[in-house]
C-alpha cells in the first residue's frame, strides 16, 4: 500500500532519535517494551515529556494524545492543580508503608460516589484488583469456577488470562495453571451465555464483566444483558463482579453500573481513581469484604487480598483524591463536554467512511472498526476481531506519522478535559487524507 510506505518513511525521518533509543532499549528489555501493546511497527517513538493534551518525543515531535496513559488521565497530562498537590505531597513524603490519612480521604470520596464500596482495599495495579476479587469470590462461595467474557481483559492475572485475544480457543500464554476453572461467555448473547452458565452453576464462584469491553473493542454491554446475567448470579448464589477499571468515573462521577439499575457484589476500580499513579481498588459490600478480615476469620477461612509494598502509598492516595476533587468540582460541565465530543466523533467518522466502518463506544471513548463482507455489526469481541484490524492499525499509524495525532495503534481513543473541539476537526482532516492516500 503506497500510503503506508509513505507514512513509514515520514515517520522514520521524524523519529531518528527514537529509533536509536529503541535499539538500545531492546538490549535491556524484552522486545524493547514493558507492556506488549506498547510496541507498534516499525518502532514506537520514545516520549520525553507530556503536557495537557500533548506527548512530546525525544525528537521534539508533538502528538495530540488519545491514549492518555491507558485512558487514566481524564484531565490530561500535568494538570496544574494535580501538579501542585503532588508537589506538596512530595515535600512531606511519598512512601512509608503505614496507614496514612490520604487513603482515608480517597476512600471516603469513592464510597460516597460508589454505593457498593462499603469496604475498600487498595493494590497497585488493576491486575491485582481483579485477582483479589476472584480470590475473594472463591473464598466466600467455596467454589472454583470463574466466568468471564470473550475478549474481556482483566490484566495478566493467571486466574483470568483466557479468551482475551482472537482466536479465543487458543491459550493466551504458556505457564497457565488455572484455565480449567475459567469459562467464557459471548458478550451480549444472553441465550448462549445463560446456557453456558447453567452447565457450571454448581461450581461457579463469580461472573466478572466489563460493562464496556475495553481491549475487546470498546463495545458497551446492553442493559438487558447485564441485568439478566446479574439475576442469574443472584438466584444461584454466584457473585456478580463488575470490572469498572476503565469505566469508573469516566462517564459520570461514579460508576457506570449506577445508571443501569445494577447491584454488583464487588467492583474493581483503577486508572482515573489513581490520578495517573499506580492503583487497583477492590471494593464491595460489608457482608462480602469481611471475608478479608484477619480479626474475624482464621487463616484457612479468610481471603488474603490487598497488600503489597506500594499499596495505598501516600502519593498515589493524594493524586487520586485530588483527581476526584477536581472532577467533582467540574461536575456535569466536564462530563457533558467529554461525552458530547465522543458522540460527535463517532458520528463524524461513521459518516466519513460511508458505511465501511462502525465506530463503537460510549461517552468519551471511541474506536473505529473497518468492516468486511462477513461483518456488518459489532456486538462483541468476536465481531471486532473479524474486522480488518490491519487497516485500523494503518489508520492510526497514518495519524501518528502524518498529523501528530496519537492513538496506540488498534486501541480505543479517549478524550480528556485538555482536548478541545478543534481536535475533532483535526481527526476529521486526517481521516480525509487517509481516505485519499490509503486506497488500495
Amino acid at each position: 500500500m503506497i500510503g503506508m510506505e509513505d507514512a513509514i518513511k515520514t515517520y522514520r525521518l521524524k523519529t531518528r532519535k527514537s529509533a536509536k533509543l529503541f535499539e538500545k532499549s531492546k538490549k535491556y528489555h524484552v522486545d524493547g517494551v514493558h507492556h506488549n501493546i506498547r510496541f507498534f511497527e516499525p518502532y514506537p517513538f520514545v516520549t520525553k515529556s507530556a503536557n495537557r493534551k500533548f506527548l512530546i518525543d525525544v525528537d521534539s515531535n508533538k502528538y495530540v494524545d488519545y491514549w492518555m496513559g491507558h485512558w487514566s488521565l481524564i484531565l490530561g497530562h500535568t494538570q496544574k492543580k494535580m501538579v501542585s498537590q503532588i508537589k506538596k505531597q512530595l515535600s512531606y513524603d511519598w512512601m512509608h508503608g503505614t496507614l496514612n490519612k490520604n487513603s482515608i480521604e480517597l476512600s471516603e470520596k469513592i464510597s460516597k460516589a460508589v454505593p457498593v464500596a462499603e469496604k475498600i482495599r487498595y493494590a497497585s495495579t488493576g491486575t491485582e484488583a481483579t485477582m483479589y476479587a476472584v480470590r475473594l469470590a472463591r473464598t466466600i462461595t467455596k467454589r472454583k469456577t470463574i466466568a468471564k467474557i470473550d475478549g474481556g481483559w482483566h490484566g495478566y492475572t493467571t486466574d483470568l488470562l483466557k479468551t482475551v485475544n482472537w482466536p479465543f480457543h487458543k491459550s493466551e500464554s504458556s505457564g497457565l495453571t488455572d484455565e480449567k476453572h475459567i469459562i467464557s461467555l459471548p458478550y451480549n448473547n444472553l441465550e448462549k451465555s445463560v446456557e453456558i452458565l447453567k452447565m457450571k452453576k454448581n461450581d461457579l464462584a463469580a461472573v466478572i464483566i466489563e460493562p464496556v469491553l475495553g481491549g475487546g473493542g470498546c463495545i458497551p454491554a446492553t442493559k438487558e444483558y447485564l441485568l439478566c446475567i446479574q439475576e442469574f448470579c443472584h438466584k444461584n448464589n454466584i457473585l456478580f463482579i463488575l470490572d469498572e477499571i476503565v469505566t469508573g468515573f469516566r462517564f459520570r462521577f461514579g460508576c457506570l453500573y449506577n445508571t443501569m439499575k445494577l447491584d454488583p457484589d464487588l467492583v474493581t476500580l483503577g486508572k482515573i481513581v489513581g490520578g495517573g499513579f499506580p492503583i487497583g481498588v477492590i471494593c464491595g459490600k460489608n457482608e462480602l469484604m469481611k471475608y478479608a478480615s484477619t480479626s474475624i476469620f482464621s487463616k484457612t477461612e479468610r481471603a488474603y487480598i490487598g497488600g503489597g509494598t506500594f499499596s495505598a502509598n501516600p502519593l498515589t492516595m493524594m493524586a487520586g483524591s485530588t483527581m476526584l476533587t477536581i472532577i467533582k468540582n467540574k461536575g456535569n460541565l466536564l462530563y457533558n463536554k467529554l461525552n458530547s465530543f465522543g458522540v460527535e466523533t463517532r458520528k463524524m467518522l461513521d459518516k466519513k467512511f460511508g458505511g465501511s466502518v462502525i465506530t463503537t463506544g460510549i461517552g468519551s471513548l471511541f474506536l473505529t472498526h473497518f468492516l468486511n463482507d462477513s461483518i456488518y455489526k459489532i456486538n462483541n469481541a468476536t465481531d471486532a476481531a473479524k474486522c480488518n484490524t490491519k487497516k485500523l492499525h494503518d489508520y492510526h499509524f497514518h495519524m501518528i506519522a502524518n498529523d501528530g495525532i496519537f492513538f496506540l495503534p488498534g486501541k480505543l481513543g479517549a478524550y480528556s478535559d485538555a482536548h478541545t473541539k478543534s481536535d475533532i476537526n483535526a481527526i476529521s482532516k486526517s481521516t480525509d487524507k487517509f481516505l485519499t492516500k490509503f486506497k488500495k
